[in-house]
């Protein structure tokens, strides 16, 4: 009875229920599908919109607020809602494919998307990972819908009125729509933003459970009685007598294969109501989200964490389906055929090769396996590993970050059964590069591959950038080649390349910088100028992608000394920037002047690495400062969650590792390099029954530094745990401090690998 009393009491509080009553753990319910839309053009917040899926599904379904075409599909300043549609966008700046839309209207059938659109208010707006629900102020219509991987259950909750209508918008730039019979639409749609073949369509049916009592389409902004159309832009309008309060239901599903699979791909909702599918994407979520377990730490903390896993298993998304006899197939975005197997797109190399997918190899292996072996069928479909895909080879961003990709997941277990094609295309990406995406492949790979770098002078952008990376690329190939017992000399080749880095080292400046073609470095040279010999950053922030040698980086500075003062000087040099190169200010310049953190630019990828450096030169205490201090500042559980580009999955991967208290610094490798535990306990369950408990008892923002770490009962001194000591199971145990220990972690034995220490 005393504990009874004691939930009253801590509910009529407002304070947390002790453990003993929370009887299932739901992971899912801390996720806000909101996190990082508050943002514009000019400042990212996340650039992401609200996807109403399964984990990995290959369709997203999602509210939309913005204009058609538009790459800010939903931005939460908005305050109208167009219609609810279908996508596939990976990120604003490459936009959609495969789109079309539902919208409920009443009174008139409008079908503009203007005059259709609905104020709406977040008050009246529940977004869920497995559930959407709003309340369309305009029509007096309550949407809601649910997903599996290829379909979705729409409900539409009507007033009462003798003209009630659904508009369904195949979308402009080539579409198709037939009203079949009185509940039944199918049609296809192919506007998209490139990376797809000429026969490119995505095939859609939806069936309602209301007879249509009115019947019309629409053609290039005409309502016409047919029932089939075929133009430039096409959609329907049906509709029917509603009473107060009744529901319409729609199941709608698509394939990019046919018309017939498409209706395959219908019967994923089966019988199922409404709320049973809700509950089955609820029980979805949670079984993928269950994988980490955190515990202990604030409820935004919660929020963050399983806002940011979500993220973390949507893309790469599903691109297969399953035929009639059961068979995995997909339409390949690279050739225009249907051919067996699997296949997953919609994610850049550049970004996710960092953190996302070490995290898949880690906590979803089995998942990965399936994405390698579609990487595999890319390039045998298309003589090329993708490096940003969507749904096809698209052109974006630097390096030939697939070798990661590949190498890490092989090296780390989840093998492919194709190995000698895995190892040939790898090879073949070091020495072409794709005749239509030239960011796929290595552009410069005939300089690259005699000078050692790809030259400021020769006319090719962003040129140390790319040999940075592909230095890097190389060691990941060198790695796999020696695993592979590849013959000494191509072993030795590809070492000898992965030390390419250090050609552009400036001893001056202790940094990187472009070099031209006869061994002269470019000048003049700004340290502070972004894009010009690097991507999407300045020399500050590329320095420090040398990611499988930071001894190397460290002798060339001159001993750990000053490579601390190199590192502490990007928190120290204030937030100045040359934007010349781009002609104006790039959001993700902005995103790094009003964080206050110097030129630390975590809203952007190359960088995000870098405070983990400081294990590498003794001073471990600094990167458990400065990692917290970015946990606790740039991420919110809000609509402005991130401080920059959320990309596919990668920021967010970088939150989860870093929560948990460790960050892959280098794939490829076995070692995850520390930080600090966010939260007093954390649990990963392993896809082989073992589990790994993370307790760091007292870890708050003022106890942030490690005193001590035992792992499996043992005094643990090193900066780093491997691959086998998470897999194997066990229990990791910290001591945090308010102080740092300056004497931990401090021996050359502890310090995580680097290529130039390798016997």
């Amino acid at each position: 009875m005393r504990y009874y009393v004691c939930v009253l009491v801590c509910l009529w509080l407002g304070v947390g229920i002790p453990a003993r009553a929370q009887t299932v753990f739901e992971p899912v319910e801390y996720v806000n599908p909101l996190m990082g839309t508050q943002s514009t053009f000019e400042l990212s917040a996340g650039n992401t919109y609200p996807a109403i899926a399964r984990p990995w599904g290959m369709n997203f379904w999602m509210p939309q607020t913005g204009k058609m075409g538009d790459g800010w599909a939903y931005v939460y300043t908005a305050n109208k809602i167009r219609g609810f549609k279908q996508t596939h966008q990976p990120s604003p700046w490459i936009n959609d494919y495969g789109q079309f839309s539902l919208m409920p209207v009443v009174g008139k059938p409008e079908f503009e998307q203007e005059r259709r659109a609905s104020w709406f208010s977040h008050k009246g707006e529940v977004a869920k990972p497995y559930y959407y629900k709003v309340y369309l102020a305009e029509h007096d219509v309550v949407t809601e819908f649910t997903t599996t991987e290829r379909a979705a259950l729409f409900r539409f909750t009507f007033p009462e009125n003798e003209h009630s209508y659904i508009v369904v918008d195949a979308f402009d730039r080539g579409s198709f729509v037939c009203i079949e019979g009185d509940n039944k639409i199918v049609g296809y749609t192919t506007r998209n933003s490139g990376g797809v073949p000429e026969n490119f369509k995505n095939y859609f049916v939806i069936e309602f459970d209301k007879p249509f009592e009115y019947k019309h389409t629409f053609v290039d902004g005409k309502l016409s009685d047919d029932s089939v159309q075929q133009s430039h832009h096409v959609g329907s309008v049906i509709g029917f007598r509603t009473k107060k309060g009744e529901k319409v239901h729609a199941r709608v599903a698509s394939s990019f294969i046919s018309p017939e699979q498409a209706e395959l791909n219908l019967k994923e909702l089966g019988n199922d109501d409404f709320e049973t599918l809700v509950g089955r994407g609820k029980a979805a979520w949670n079984k993928v989200l269950g994988a980490i377990q955190v515990e202990g730490g604030s409820l935004d903390q919660y929020r963050v964490f399983y806002s940011c896993l979500y993220r973390s298993v949507l893309f790469p998304r599903k691109f297969y389906e399953i035929d009639a006899e059961g068979n995995t197939v997909h339409y390949s975005p690279y050739n225009g055929e249907v051919l067996p197997g699997y296949l997953y797109t919609d994610t850049g190399f550049w970004d996710t090769f960092r953190c996302l997918f070490p995290l898949l190899n880690l906590v979803y292996p089995s998942r990965n396996k399936e994405i390698q072996e579609g990487l595999i069928n890319t390039y045998k479909e298309s003589g090329f590993f993708p490096e940003w895909a969507s749904p096809g080879h698209r052109g974006c961003m630097v390096g030939n970050n697939s070798a990661s990709v590949l190498a890490d997941a092989y090296l780390k277990g989840v093998r492919v059964a194709d190995v000698e094609t895995l190892y040939e295309g790898l090879i073949h990406g070091t020495e072409h590069v794709h005749p239509k995406a030239s960011s796929t492949g290595r552009l410069g790979h005939e300089y690259y591959n005699t000078l050692g770098y790809v030259p400021y002078d020769v006319g090719i952008n962003e040129s140390a950038a790319r040999t940075l990376e592909y230095a890097y690329d190389d060691w990941c190939i060198y790695q796999l080649a020696k695993k592979l017992e590849r013959p000494a000399e191509e072993v030795e080749r590809f070492a000898r390349r992965a030390m390419n880095y250090k050609h552009l080292f400036d001893p001056e400046t202790k940094l990187m910088r472009g070099k031209n073609q006869d061994g002269t470095f470019m000048t003049p040279f700004s340290p502070l100028k972004w894009g010009d010999a690097f991507t999407e950053g300045n020399s500050w922030h590329y320095t420090w992608s040398v990611f499988h040698d930071p001894q190397g980086l460290i002798d060339l500075m001159g001993g750990k000394e000053s490579f601390v003062q190199m590192l502490d000087s990007v928190f120290a040099v204030p937030p100045l920037f040359d934007e010349s190169y781009y002609g104006g200010v790039i959001h993700e310049i902005r995103e790094m002047t009003v964080m206050n953190m110097g030129n630390y630019a975590h809203g952007n990828q190359p960088i995000q690495h870098m405070i983990y450096l400081y294990n590498y030169a003794g001073q471990p205490w600094k990167a458990q400062y400065w990692l917290r201090e970015v946990m606790n500042r740039m991420y919110t559980p809000g609509p402005d969650g991130y401080c920059g580009d959320e990309d596919n999955g990668q920021t967010s991967a970088w939150y989860v590792f870093s929560a948990l208290g460790f960050y892959p610094v280098c794939p490829g490798s076995e070692q995850y390099v520390l930080g600090t535990p966010l939260f007093p306990k954390a649990t990963i369950h392993f896809e082989n029954g073992k589990k790994m408990e993370i307790v760091a008892p007292g870890t708050d923002d003022t106890r942030r530094y490690i005193d001590r770490m035992k792992l499996n009962k043992r005094v643990y001194t090193k900066n780093y745990v491997t691959h086998k000591d998470l897999h194997g199971g066990g229990r990791i145990e910290f001591r945090m401090s308010e102080r740092p220990n300056r004497s931990r972690g401090t021996g050359e034995t502890d310090f995580p690998y680097s290529f130039s220490l390798e016997k």
